[in-house]
């Protein structure tokens, strides 16, 4: 992609969101849509977020373990340490970032087989804000449900830790729990929350453009869809540095 092409894509996109971001017409179709995409989007990733944020937690506890072995160092570290990846970074940024492969790709590909099916165009055709009606819904749903999914993250990343710990009693249960106590900010886990909500809206818009902007047939839908979660990952770590400068630095 060109420099040139680049700059095209970013007025697109901005051209695509000033019809997005306006009030639907009909407000019954939208919550309908919004209800449906809270279940297909958010209630349908639950599963993957529990099972990998389980296991990564038990991972980080037990490298933290592993590697901070030393007498100058308190053993409910590791259970501070942990704590911290897990609630600043790991339950936001690198969630989302699994969560753009998943709700990213259904997005585009769903909107983008619309596109090539000619369907959006009947719904320009109707007199209908397609982008509106299509695209609003799908935003809304997920920037809506993507604090709950952090808070299934962070639980389950803490209680992966604490069954290693249970397993290896290398901190012991009690040091683990306590280091999870131990000058705990309630800040941080605002701070995850909010940040999430903005990946979610990258996600969600920036995989519903590629999806919305798809030429060809089969073959285009399914690059599209490919370069929504490339495009995704880029902009979560790259807007994830800035915001945690801003709020945090």
């Amino acid at each position: 992609m060109s420099f040139i092409s680049s700059i095209e894509s970013v007025g697109e996109y901005a051209l695509l969101m000033k019809k997005v971001l306006t009030i639907p017409d009909k407000m019954n179709e939208f919550l309908k849509e919004f209800i449906k995409g809270i279940f297909f989007l958010g209630v349908s990733s639950i599963w993957i977020v529990v099972i990998i944020s389980f296991f990564i937690g038990a991972v980080i506890v037990l490298q933290i373990a592993l590697n901070i072995d030393s007498p100058m160092l308190p053993r409910f570290t590791v259970g501070v340490v942990s704590r911290e990846i897990i609630l600043l970074e790991f339950s936001s940024s690198i969630m989302c970032l699994i969560l753009a492969g998943k709700v990213g790709s259904n997005i585009a590909s769903e909107i983008g087989t619309m596109r090539i099916t000619e369907q959006i165009d009947a719904l320009d055709i109707m007199g209908v804000n397609s982008a509106n009606y299509l695209i609003l819904p799908k935003i809304a749903s997920f920037v809506t449900f993507m604090p709950v999914l952090v808070v299934f993250s962070m639980f389950n990343g803490l209680l992966g830790g604490y069954v290693i710990c249970l397993i290896l009693g290398t901190p012991s249960v009690g040091t683990y729990v306590y280091g999870i106590q131990a000058f705990f900010q309630e800040s941080f886990i605002w701070y995850s929350m909010f940040k999430s909500m903005l990946f979610g809206f990258i996600i969600a818009s920036v995989a519903a453009y590629f999806g919305y902007t798809a030429k060809g047939g089969a073959l285009e839908v399914g690059q599209a869809s490919t370069n929504s979660v490339v495009v995704n990952s880029v902009l979560i770590l790259a807007s994830g540095l800035v915001f945690t400068q801003l709020v945090l630095g």
